[in-house]
């Protein structure tokens, strides 16, 4: 959503208009866009090294699950805190903690010894990535005035689209090659340099800057958040292989009243002091309310889809890295096209339909690629699931551009900050809970023990039986985006433009959200 005044604060605080002659601040956006980059290559790079880690480490499948799972939560519960630290303390101070602390925490990962230590690294490189993520694009829009930032916008989109394509790209170079015999820990190894030089970088060229009436902190609201997502993704991680013990149904239903109890808190919180983590009045708008069920549902999709898709080339096919990754081209670059296009010049004509037309171009893509698993067995070849992964992709790229501009176009100026983050916190969160559900739609159809042929086999059926379920949720997404408004704001027709920065249509072709989210998060990339 696009901010409402040039030098508005991700709060909605006035920030210190940029010196447009400063030389410097290329050198800053450089040290930024650098992290951002590198964020969002580790969060794509991970999936195609996990059958390798599984296989090196010994690692349960309900470890796997939380390689994943546990940077996504970590990172999804911090967010919006991590925004608002940056606005109380600075947000460079802020951005240099959390890249110093991402790349630890990278080491931590790559030298872990178990896969225990690697999935307490793993979460806290989602924690320190909630630190530095939400100051990125604070941070260019306190050092860029608004003439130049349709520029910055459009480097950002080519950053994200390049993170996209080479994160799996990367990951499948670097276990491939098994560089001194590391095997796949150069995939988190690679961060050190890179993190290194843009923590020394950035504190000589980014300038600090501060919301001067920055929100007060709710931590309180980020336990309840994390202990209830807990309790509900542990139970669904490890039931299978538990057996579905009956205090596995108690965390659950548990979870429940620890929601509840969050929403009575924020409620207090917001009568106290006017600072609650999650602002409970936008969910009284309509398309909001709905598009934040849009956001989870999305998330949830994505979690499980990328996961079970990895799983299923290298396990069930027996394919290398490598080939898997290069599977994956055609439908990054969809999604890419898709993307631009879809903001660009469909949002505009015809509104909220881009979206529907894109959950159901990608269930279609879903079913398409079903039955081309089902045709060609483990016989499959990459060329023969090109077209439904273009089609999927194609699909993907006409929701997640135009999704937060539709979402956020009827929430008040006032709360555009607290509520492009909540939802891509949203996004987050139903991308954990996805890779949790992964324990159920796919391993959960999996009998063990399993040998031999049997096993490709097996993943093979269980990859089919996960798609049915991606499929069916995205008919549900379809249903649910008839809540949206039939065209957002900006591109209402005679709709008046508040900034004199460059189109909003930008931005989210780049793929980036606006310099008012509170999580600064690309929904595109949380896989």
């Amino acid at each position: 959503m696009k901010s409402t005044s040039p030098t508005t604060s991700p709060t909605g605080a006035q920030a210190p208009g940029p010196a447009a002659g400063d030389r410097r601040r290329w050198f800053a956006l450089a040290i930024v866009m650098t992290a951002a980059f590198m964020d969002l290559v580790d969060v794509t790079i991970v999936n195609i090294a996990l059958p390798s880690i599984k296989a090196d480490e010994g690692a349960s499948f309900s470890q796997i699950q939380w390689i994943t799972a546990g940077y996504a939560l970590a990172m999804g519960a911090g967010l919006i805190t991590g925004g608002r630290l940056g606005d109380i303390y600075g947000r460079k101070r802020i951005f240099l903690v959390g890249i110093g602390g991402f790349t630890l925490a990278s080491a931590l990962c790559g030298f872990a010894a178990n896969p225990e230590m690697l999935v307490g690294s793993r979460v806290l490189q989602g924690a320190t990535a909630a630190l530095m993520v939400p100051q990125v694009l604070s941070i260019v829009h306190a050092t860029f005035p608004a003439h130049e930032r349709g520029k910055v916008f459009g480097l950002f989109g080519a950053i994200v689209g390049l993170g996209a394509v080479s994160g799996p790209m990367l990951g499948a170079l670097l276990t491939e090659w098994n560089l001194f015999g590391l095997e796949w820990r150069p995939i988190f190894l690679i961060n050190l340099p890179v993190g290194v030089a843009g923590l020394l970088l950035g504190r000589k060229f980014i300038t600090e800057s501060k919301a001067p009436k920055a929100l007060r902190l709710d931590p309180i609201g980020v336990v309840l958040v994390v202990v209830g997502l807990l309790m509900l993704l542990y139970p669904l991680t490890r039931g299978r292989e538990l057996g579905w013990p009956l205090w596995g149904y108690a965390l659950m239903g548990g979870a429940l009243v620890v929601f509840a109890g969050l929403v009575a808190y924020e409620r207090h919180k917001t009568r106290k002091d006017g600072s609650p983590l999650i602002e409970l009045s936008l969910f009284k708008v309509k398309s909001f309310a709905a598009g934040a069920a849009v956001q989870l549902t999305f998330g949830l999709v994505t979690g499980v889809f990328f996961l079970v898709w990895t799983l299923y080339m290298q396990v069930g096919l027996g394919w290398s890295p490598l080939r898997a990754g290069v599977t994956g081209v055609p439908f990054s670059l969809a999604v890419s096209v898709a993307a631009g296009i879809s903001v660009q010049r469909l949002v505009p004509r015809f509104g909220r339909k881009v979206l529907q037309t894109g959950a159901l171009t990608m269930a279609a893509g879903v079913l398409l690629y079903i039955g081309e698993a089902e045709r060609y067995g483990q016989g499959i070849s990459p060329w023969q699931m090109a077209l439904p992964l273009v089609v999927m992709g194609v699909g993907m790229g006409l929701i997640v551009a135009p999704l937060t501009d539709a979402v956020l176009s009827e929430v008040p100026p006032e709360h555009s900050g607290s509520a492009s983050g909540l939802v891509n916190t949203m996004m987050q969160m139903g991308n954990a809970l996805g890779l949790g559900l992964v324990a159920v739609v796919f391993f959960g159809v999996i009998d063990e023990p399993l040998t031999g042929a049997a096993v490709g086999a097996a993943y093979a059926d269980a990859f089919q039986h996960a798609l049915w379920w991606v499929a069916g949720v995205l008919g549900a997404i379809f249903l649910l985006m008839f809540a949206l408004p039939a065209r957002p704001a900006q591109h209402v027709e005679g709709a008046e433009v508040a900034e004199t920065e460059a189109p909003g249509a930008s931005e989210s072709a780049a793929g980036v959200p606006s310099a008012e989210d509170g999580s600064g998060r690309d929904p595109e990339l949380v896989h």
